[in-house]
């Protein structure tokens, strides 16, 4: 084995329990989408209503207003028609806002989005205060009322003004909404990632540290103390004590530094290296600069295990774990490839697809879609698990 010396700083938080620095948790779901929908209506009615209130006692209140029954019926009507297309337009605004913002999802978007949005918000509120307005003026025209805007070119402009204004305070209403599910979203699924962060870290000590391996273990420390070699028993049980005291501290709501990660690996590869002697090697390939990454803890434990149990104990030559750490943009990857019997054929032995599976979970969990797994062979004796997932630094 070719062991790396790397140092083992105290494990990092998690960042909320899944999202990426900088970045934020945004309601995708279509359940969420509805959801939001639906509060869009209700408010949008609130909102047109009050406007509709608003513009009915200020018309009472002129001196100019037309008297009697049939002149405020006519001017509800008129009225009606006019916040009616109002909140109609609104809900096409919403509409693009919703589209804008799940574009905003697949583009990863930080914090910093929140400009763009407002931006956005004031070139549609422009775009449809002409329509409003022109549809006021059409109606206008067809049934005279005193207007509190006037009439005429003055007036177009006036209420494509007042239009411009309730579109704005409009689209900024609706994006608080947008950022309050956001925010409630992001409230269900850490409680969501803890419950599953503790089983799967639960799931990851059954066989990290189950009885075949510490019955493996200490047979062959056993077996080195009956041959003399008690110096190589003894670094067997300090990497034991070492490796188990490392597992059973971490704590399952925490991150690591992948040069941390890559540490407990080889801990236990020391182990497993004392058991199979000279027919296994190590090999890291880990650039600088990806060394302070963040990695969900243990997550290469189960790969690790498994190059080791079905490419080292199912041969009798020599076999190489390879483990690779490369940055692309903003994602990490990680592969772990070993040499296996080229007869094995592409069926894996049994109890090899629970750690896979454990794997492709909590990347599931932890991620929401955005972490990657896959596991099978590349060639004639070789087998290749990688691992993808956002980049983020400790």
């Amino acid at each position: 084995m070719q062991p790396s010396a790397i140092s083992r700083p105290a494990g990092r938080p998690y960042a909320e329990a899944a999202p990426a620095q900088g970045k934020r948790t945004i309601v995708t779901t279509q359940s969420a989408d509805c959801s939001i929908r639906q509060a869009q209506l209700r408010f949008g009615l609130i909102y047109w209503g009050g406007a509709f209130l608003s513009s009915a006692v200020l018309y009472a209140l002129r001196a100019d207003a037309a008297p009697g029954l049939a002149s405020h019926a006519a001017y509800i009507a008129v009225k009606f028609l006019r916040y009616g297309a109002g909140w109609g337009l609104t809900s096409l605004i919403s509409l693009v806002l919703l589209r804008l913002n799940g574009w905003a999802v697949r583009r990863g978007p930080s914090e910093s989005a929140l400009p763009v949005f407002v931006v956005a918000s004031f070139l549609i509120a422009l775009a449809a205060a002409p329509l409003w307005a022109g549809f006021g003026q059409a109606l206008q025209a067809l049934h005279p009322l005193p207007q509190l805007t006037g009439r005429g070119w003055d007036g177009f402009i006036a209420d494509t003004a007042l239009a411009a204004a309730l579109f704005f305070g409009w689209s900024c209403l609706f994006i608080s909404l947008i950022y309050s599910f956001e925010l409630h979203e992001r409230g269900r699924r850490l409680s969501a990632a803890r419950e599953e962060a503790l089983s799967a870290q639960m799931r990851a000590l059954r066989y990290q540290v189950n009885p075949h391996f510490l019955f493996n273990t200490l047979n062959s420390i056993a077996g080195l103390i009956e041959e003399g070699a008690t110096a190589q028993a003894e670094r067997m049980v300090l990497s034991l004590s070492g490796f188990l005291r490392s597992t059973l501290s971490l704590d399952p709501m925490q991150d690591l530094a992948l040069a941390d990660e890559v540490a407990l690996q080889q801990d236990y590869l020391q182990i497993e290296h004392l058991r199979f002697s000279d027919r296994m090697a190590f090999r890291i390939d880990m650039p600088a600069e990806v060394r302070g990454a963040l990695v969900p803890s243990l997550i290469l434990q189960p790969l690790i295990e498994n190059a080791v149990k079905h490419g080292v104990g199912a041969t009798t030559g020599k076999v190489e774990i390879v483990l690779r750490a490369r940055r692309d943009g903003d994602r990490l990857h990680l592969s772990i490839e070993n040499d296996m019997p080229p007869d094995a054929g592409d069926s894996r032995p049994e109890g090899m697809g629970l750690g896979l599976r454990n794997v492709a979970e909590r990347l599931q969990a932890r991620f929401q879609g955005a972490g990657r797994f896959s596991a099978g062979r590349i060639a004639s004796g070789r087998y290749l698990a990688a691992i993808d997932l956002p980049w983020w630094l400790a």
